[in-house]
């Protein structure tokens, strides 16, 4: 006889999932949150467009990013790495870790072990109704909510500065 789980069975198609617009730049849809499941892990799918950049930052949980369209330019704990469609990287807890989407858009599935950022993301973000697809970026509501919630330390600006002005 197997151990009862410790927390209910979830079943959720990406229509029925809350979307919002997360004020750090892209539509998140969230399939899984904390309560359901018991605080295990938390799973968004990320909608981005092009140049959308993340400040330098670190999560008390691992974050793993899994590309289903695009390209993204990965910094971890100072190194550059370039994930295509149908990668995968992993930013283990308390790494300092940013994000730069390559391609036009970008859309990717990311997973927090456990799910320990989910305040941090609710409080930068607004729900988004039938058929929006976009908000303001606002920096200063996701420190605010990083202040207020955790979920996340901002260590910096991003770190792809000297790649946009070699650009120029």
């Amino acid at each position: 006889m197997s151990a009862l789980p410790t927390h209910p069975y979830l079943v959720r198609n990406a229509e029925d999932a809350e979307r919002l617009w997360f004020h750090g730049g892209g539509v998140h849809t969230w399939l899984a949150k904390e309560e359901d499941t018991a605080g295990a892990f938390l799973l968004c799918e990320m909608a981005m467009d092009g140049g959308k950049m993340t400040p330098l930052h670190t999560h008390p949980a691992d974050e793993t990013l899994i590309v289903l369209e695009g390209e993204l330019l990965l910094h971890l704990d100072g190194t550059e790495h370039t994930v295509t469609a149908g990668g995968v990287a992993l930013a283990p807890a308390g790494l300092p870790h940013a994000f730069m989407v390559l391609s036009d858009q970008a859309r990717m599935l990311c997973l927090h072990t456990p799910g320990t950022c989910e305040a941090f993301y609710l409080g930068a973000s607004d729900p988004l109704g039938p058929g929006e697809s976009e908000g303001t970026v606002d920096f200063a509501r996701v420190a605010a909510s990083a202040a207020a919630n955790g979920g996340i330390e901002l260590l910096g600006p991003p770190p792809f500065t000297a790649r946009l002005n070699a650009a120029t």
